[in-house]
């Protein structure tokens, strides 16, 4: 394949470098290996140029096969002659996934192989291409769902991947699709095209062509917006651990009290670690607001396998007995 791989804008590299050594702990981020997550969609292979040019030699990359589309191998086969051409280790990582919902499922089997790969190859950190509109999008299919805080803070710049202790950074959350897709047409690359981004029969599709055709929306001003909503989330966070501290008590036999003092959205984050925390997963939806609700208006309730009740006391928690069978 013909491969510029000296077309990369140095101002886009040095911005490249300045957004991922920030997100990095400051001891490794001189010499860290990195792993690159690369689809062979456009915005992945930017990264990939973008990443060769800033940290030669300190890179690996990974294609995750999901073997959905007849495509995908020969998909993952571009990606792999494309890190040949820049001197990139590359492999690809071949998944099964489970039925359901194939979107959520695809997403869990590409993190655990992703994780594995990680560990493997001896990464500290794990990039994907997220960009600026795709937290748009994100933001926008949240509010549809509405969402609290930490839904509409879409996908952080810094988490972790599932399931391992190994950092999963987004380096692009400031850069737009159109930028991105200028570094790969500099670079001489005809990335995958990947049908399922114009199907609409997935939401994400829907919203990507709805906010494309509505030029008055700022695309930028809403991954903004998300950011300041991580913060908020972060915030919540904080007090939130502050309140467990203060007013939460162990009781006999794994119980637990709970003596609200925070406003509503703090308190409601103070169940959530009490439910997980007893029960072992988070309560899913909106079912810890109305826990917080029916407490509050001095009636019992049940959530997971646990029962609520407020009393003299506070909000005590206490898990449900077992049924006979």
């Amino acid at each position: 394949m013909r491969l510029n791989r000296h077309a990369a804008d140095a101002g886009q590299v040095a911005r490249f470098a300045a957004s991922l050594n920030a997100l990095l702990p400051p001891a490794r981020a001189g010499a860290a290996k990195l792993g690159l997550a690369v689809s062979g969609g456009g915005d992945s292979m930017a990264m990939l140029v973008l990443a060769a040019a800033a940290f030669p030699g300190r890179i690996e990359a990974a294609t995750v096969d999901h073997g959905l589309r007849a495509e995908s191998a020969e998909e993952a086969a571009l990606v792999a002659r494309t890190c040949a051409a820049l001197d990139v280790p590359h492999q690809t990582l071949g998944v099964v996934v489970a039925e359901g919902n194939l979107q959520d499922a695809a997403r869990a089997a590409r993190y655990a192989a992703l994780g594995q790969w990680a560990e493997a190859r001896g990464v500290v950190a794990v990039l994907t291409a997220h960009h600026a509109d795709d937290q748009a999008e994100t933001l926008v299919a949240r509010l549809n769902r509405a969402s609290g805080v930490a839904g509409l803070a879409g996908v952080r710049a810094a988490g972790r991947v599932p399931g391992t202790g190994l950092l999963l950074l987004r380096p692009l959350l400031e850069w737009r699709r159109e930028e991105l897709a200028q570094v790969t047409a500099a670079a001489g690359i005809a990335p995958v095209d990947d049908p399922s981004n114009r199907d609409a029969r997935f939401d994400r599709a829907r919203i990507r062509a709805g906010l494309g055709g509505a030029e008055w929306i700022d695309v930028a001003a809403l991954a903004r917006s998300a950011a300041h909503l991580a913060d908020a989330d972060a915030a919540l966070g904080w007090a939130a651990a502050r309140e467990w501290r203060e007013n939460v008590t162990p009781g006999a036999l794994g119980s637990f009290v709970y003596r609200p003092s925070a406003p509503r959205a703090v308190a409601i984050r103070v169940l959530t670690l009490l439910v997980a925390k007893m029960d072992g997963a988070e309560p899913r939806g909106g079912s810890a607001a109305r826990l917080f609700e029916t407490l509050l208006a001095g009636q019992p309730a049940s959530i997971g396998n646990l029962v609520a009740r407020a009393t003299s006391e506070g909000w005590t928690f206490t898990r449900a007995p077992r049924r006979r069978s």
